[in-house]
């Protein structure tokens, strides 16, 4: 925990993104029946039965002292999807850093072990190589401030019923730009020093 805290406080340089992933997979819902139109002094009215169409993942990226997010979607969530969103972030959106400090759950799909599997050994060391890895402890996901970007969009943008994944790519993209031009930062102000106070039950007990 302290670790993250840590990374969290360190002071903005571009050689060194701060980036936080998640990841979240949500319900492909259709309509059975036509819902019916928003109209003056009245809401939109959808029947409560829904067709299920499938499931869908979406990776999430997010610069914490930028307020820059990337997402992509796909239709699975293996270590190869993992590998191939990763590097894009290293490639296409951060070509420029010489490390990038990565805040992450600590899933099994979520290591270099990833790039081995889906590229030639020198592309996943060199990938590898790029990442300054940060893993957030077991139940302490609350601590990835991705997971609050993944909310905040699942509430803007994906809370009504999505059919299709053609349909939510391009609902997330259209969010995704908006929310970059708009600059968003956050600001994380729970410390070290906090932590050892207001959590001081899951440290240790040192018998003296």
């Amino acid at each position: 925990m302290e670790d993250v805290l840590e990374v969290y406080h360190r002071p903005y340089d571009p050689r060194f993104p701060q980036i936080c992933m998640d990841e979240g997979s949500k319900q492909l819902l259709g309509e059975i029946r036509e819902s019916i139109s928003m109209e003056q002094g009245m809401p939109k009215r959808e029947d409560y039965e829904y067709e299920r169409e499938g499931v869908f993942n979406i990776f999430g990226a997010c610069e914490p002292l930028t307020g820059k997010n990337f997402f992509q979607i796909t239709s699975s969530r293996t270590k190869e999807d993992w590998a191939y969103f990763m590097r894009d972030l290293v490639d296409v959106h951060y070509k420029d850093a010489e490390k990038i400090i990565l805040v992450m759950d600590n899933l099994n799909t979520h290591g270099p072990g990833s790039f081995y599997k889906v590229f030639e050994a020198p592309e996943a060391r060199r990938l590898a190589q790029k990442l300054e890895i940060h893993y957030t402890p077991k139940h302490g996901s609350w601590l990835n401030i991705a997971e609050i970007m993944l909310s905040i969009l699942a509430r803007q943008c994906l809370s009504a019923r999505i059919p299709s994944i053609e349909q939510v790519q391009e609902q997330v993209l259209a969010w995704q730009e908006e929310r970059n031009q708009a600059h968003i930062t956050i600001n994380w102000r729970f410390t070290t020093q906090d932590a050892r106070i207001k959590l001081k039950r899951l440290y240790p007990l040192i018998e003296k």
